[in-house]
């Protein structure tokens, strides 16, 4: 299973290739704290970390400093070097690599890759469920907090057959009391609710509410991507969606005319070089989400097909 780092890997390889990048790196020979102001660094390669920002984990950090002998760095400005660039600051393990100036920070990619998981929303969509037991007496019952839109209602109905049947006289409110009282005595009110009509459901049976909701994010660099409630097979699909985010970010970097780097590539890389490579992975992640969109639209019986 794919975990969000390994989603991280391979944003970056889409946009840096296996080989020709090759980043100034090093590696921490002591763990080093969340406030912390020096951290150690192999010896043999602390030339390779530079003053300016450096890497540690998805963590930017300023450096002041370097002692090539001892292979420790000093934070620029104390704790207000660490975790910058809305980054936070947080402890490191020893062996953890240390990059210099990275073209596209851990951090970003991890933004992109979770603003390409809100985008696809609502062409592709997470299912939930919640069931509760119907009371004849009561018309109104409450949905979880995460319900965006209900997609269809059934009801267990008695004898040995064990169908669960389509109900049609059902409203979702999106906007109810939160008040509690005698409409919502239990569970607590969350502003969602489901209004149902008695529609032949014998007391005592299950109501079963299909549900629409809004993918999850993904936190910490060890989830597994069915976290998000989406099939791995979406993994490449957000991948590209996040390189066309990042991409045009590289493009701005030409406009430094006075950068060593953006004058000597100005003949090697041509203006809208960046805008084109950034269109062409739109162009790669739009097609994916209309596969998936029509994938999951000819999966999945509306409510007027499943009634019929």
């Amino acid at each position: 299973m794919a975990t969000y780092d390994d989603l991280v890997s391979r944003v970056k390889q889409q946009l840096l290739g296996y080989t020709r990048d090759q980043a100034s790196v090093s590696y921490l020979t002591a763990p080093m704290g969340a406030s912390d102001t020096t951290f150690t660094v192999d010896t043999d390669t602390i030339t390779n970390i530079s003053r300016g920002l450096v890497e540690i984990d998805g963590e930017m950090i300023l450096v002041k400093s370097k002692d090539r002998d001892t292979g420790i760095v000093t934070v620029l400005a104390g704790t207000n070097g660490r975790g910058v660039e809305s980054t936070t600051a947080s402890s490191h393990a020893a062996n953890a690599i240390v990059t210099s100036d990275p073209r596209y920070p851990k951090a970003r990619i991890m933004e992109a890759i979770n603003d390409t998981i809100n985008g696809v929303y609502p062409d592709l969509w997470v299912f939930g469920e919640v069931e509760f037991p119907w009371i004849s007496a009561r018309y109104e019952y409450p949905l979880p907090a995460e319900v965006e839109r209900v997609y269809k209602v059934t009801s267990n109905t008695i004898g040995p057959s064990a169908v669960w049947f389509p109900n049609s006289s059902w409203r979702f409110n999106p906007q109810a009391s939160t008040t509690p009282g005698q409409t919502f005595p239990t569970p607590a009110p969350t502003g969602k609710s489901l209004q149902v009509m008695r529609d032949f459901i014998v007391p005592g049976r299950n109501v079963r509410v299909i549900y629409i909701k809004p993918p999850t994010t993904l936190t910490d660099l060890d989830d597994d991507f069915s976290t998000t409630g989406f099939p791995d097979r979406y993994i490449d699909m957000i991948v590209y969606g996040a390189c066309w985010r990042l991409i045009p970010a590289y493009e701005a970097a030409r406009l430094q005319q006075t950068a060593i780097e953006a004058t000597e590539r100005a003949e090697l890389v041509p203006t809208g070089s960046a805008s084109k490579a950034s269109q062409y992975y739109y162009n790669l992640y739009q097609t994916r989400l209309d596969e998936e969109r029509d994938r999951l639209l000819s999966l999945y019986e509306t409510y007027q097909t499943f009634n019929g």
